[in-house]
């Protein structure tokens, strides 16, 4: 058999199917697969943005102090949700772990999940990962919606949604972070 590009591509892609259809290596894939494909997200046009209806929400802190949602209203806000099994809520957390290790003194960030301690403990440690976990006590304000995940939004000061992105995306991508400190200057 001679290989040329064609044959040897044509290899590559049999060997990454063939890995999809193992059950040991499926979420291995998909978190690359989704972070090789991950962009930046879209800001939404100023005139189809949605306003925040209520910020009276209560949030049980997982590794940090428990808050009322209200704490945020006024400030930039990155909202987040994500679970421990969800293979894009995977890859999208080392670029959302980046943002919060430069925008955690000025932008409130909000990492929701459903996912029981002893998961979120060991992904967290696994991970080294320490942005701020939280799960909600009260119903979600409108017009945040926690399902499909992952699932972000950031919010200006005004309580504007600019960007609201369902599935995976580049946060650490110089768009988004050209945006926060827009916003932060505003």
């Amino acid at each position: 058999m001679k290989f040329n590009k064609k044959n040897i591509s044509n290899l590559l892609f049999v060997i990454l199917l063939i890995l999809f259809f193992i059950p040991n290596t499926r979420g291995m894939m998909q978190i690359f697969l989704t972070r090789i494909f991950s962009f930046s997200p879209g800001i939404v046009e100023v005139d189809e943005r949605t306003q925040v209806a209520s910020y009276d929400w209560k949030l049980h802190g997982v590794n940090t102090e428990s808050m009322n949602f209200d704490t945020a209203q006024g400030k930039v806000v990155v909202l987040n949700y994500w679970a421990t099994w969800c293979p894009p809520c995977i890859a999208e957390m080392p670029s959302l772990q980046k943002l919060y290790n430069d925008y955690k003194d000025k932008v409130v960030f909000v990492f929701l999940t459903e996912d029981d301690d002893p998961e979120l403990n060991k992904f967290m440690n696994d991970k080294n990962y320490y942005y701020p976990i939280y799960r909600s006590l009260s119903a979600h304000p409108k017009p945040f919606q926690h399902k499909p995940i992952p699932g972000t939004y950031v919010i200006d000061k005004k309580g504007n949604i600019v960007i609201h992105k369902v599935g995976a995306a580049n946060w650490n991508s110089d768009k988004v972070r050209e945006t926060l400190d827009q916003l932060l200057a505003e």
